[in-house]
């Protein structure tokens, strides 16, 4: 915090003890259908196994995990080994055993192709439960300009240096992982704008914070919701847009509140349906948009897209989890149905082996949100994936006599 703005009580303690008094009722009410993990049986794992094959993730072989798994392991070496990965869920989950799990993998991925079991044979097998709803996302494509003109009127902004954010885990271990983002108005602690006062109200405009702009509304909304993308540039410069912020506002979906104006039904709202209903509504669009009052913003980077771990996210198997259920890191199985690449194409069933690598602002408890790579090819079936989904965490097999006396809740 800067010592120098002098935030020493009103708005931001009251703003502060009001939130504690919403998470604590948060936390209760999670309790009802607390996600958790269920042991599985050795048969279950090798049948599990014996359906993973890596061409319907787009591989060659398993070999092709290693760089990703070299990723993973970089960041969870950075963790203490022996303090808890996560604080529900599995009672004595250490950074270690992640760290050991990951290192597992990546001994047995040669052998991996031919001998699928052997992931039923080193792992024990956890089932997330209540199962999972997966949905996915991708990198898009932008044209973009330089600079404003009548081809791209939107801006893409840069993060504010004075937003500031308060890490409310120092006050409270139940708040760890929350963030207070604010501005000072007068003095006092406010919440920084919202998406309606951004991109409809200036709120920023002549700041000199636009890092480019694009010349679709729309698309840069879904830029903001897919977190990164990349930027065509007229003169065949390509830049990835990467995520550097956001304003702390919670996320609503748009999905959600069309369903819940009966402009789309529930079976039918996907990222395609959202597009053609604002394309034939353009009117509504300022008002739709600022349902969300989440904003993001970016920087420019010549390779991407990077997930919360700070490293590049594998196309089909990077998945982003909510890192307080599932640690960032950890070996993930699922068993679920893929959308075609097309309509009308066939759905794909696939056992797929993944890696939790991302997090995301609506991805909580037992969510999921499988990164499917980039550009138009993938934007169907990432923008239509919504399954429930049978997931299981891995966790290399500890020896006799260190797991011996510990029990799973």
């Amino acid at each position: 915090m800067d010592r120098n703005s002098k935030i020493t009580g009103g708005l931001l303690w009251a703003g502060i003890f009001s939130l504690s008094a919403l998470l604590f009722l948060a936390g209760c009410a999670k309790e009802v259908a607390k996600p958790h993990f269920r042991a599985v049986s050795s048969w279950t794992g090798h049948r599990l196994s014996r359906g993973l094959d890596p061409a319907n993730q787009k591989l060659r072989s398993w070999m092709d995990l290693e760089e990703s798994l070299l990723r993973s392991l970089s960041f969870v070496e950075s963790k203490p080994k022996h303090a808890l990965a996560v604080r529900c869920g599995h009672p004595d989950l250490t950074w270690g055993r992640v760290h050991a799990s990951l290192a597992r993998l990546l001994i047995l991925l040669p052998r991996l192709d031919k001998e699928p079991e052997l992931l039923a044979e080193n792992f024990t097998w956890l089932e997330v439960y209540p199962r999972p709803l997966m949905t996915g996302y991708y990198l898009p494509y932008l044209e973009a300009g330089l600079e404003e003109g009548p081809d791209y009127p939107y801006p893409i902004y840069a993060l504010p240096p004075e937003m500031k954010g308060l890490d409310l885990g120092r006050f409270h271990h139940r708040w760890e992982g929350w963030t207070l983002q604010y501005r000072l108005e007068d003095g006092e602690a406010v919440p920084y704008f919202d998406r309606n006062a951004i991109d409809f109200q200036e709120a920023l405009k002549g700041r000199d914070l636009e890092i480019a702009w694009t010349g679709d509304l729309t698309d840069l909304f879904f830029l903001h919701i897919q977190g990164s993308g990349l930027l065509h540039f007229p003169d065949g410069t390509k830049k990835y847009a990467l995520y550097a912020g956001k304003n702390g506002h919670p996320y609503v979906s748009l999905g959600r509140v069309l369903i819940e104006r009966g402009c789309l039904t529930r079976e039918d709202v996907s990222m395609r349906s959202i597009r053609e209903f604002l394309a034939q509504n353009p009117e509504k669009m300022e008002e739709l948009f600022s349902q969300n009052p989440s904003y993001v913003f970016f920087k420019l980077g010549d390779e991407g897209p990077f997930g919360a771990m700070g490293r590049l996210l594998t196309p089909m198997v990077s998945m982003a989890v909510d890192p307080k259920f599932l640690p960032l890191g950890s070996v993930l199985v699922f068993k679920s149905t893929l959308p075609p690449a097309g309509p009308g194409l066939e759905e794909t069933e696939i056992t797929g082996l993944s890696l939790a690598q991302d997090t995301g602002g609506a991805i909580k408890g037992n969510r999921l949100d499988y990164y499917c790579g980039a550009g138009p090819r993938v934007e169907y079936m990432a923008g239509n994936i919504k399954a429930r989904t049978k997931a299981y965490l891995l966790l290399v097999r500890e020896e006799p006599q260190s797991r011996a006396h510990k029990t799973m809740k």
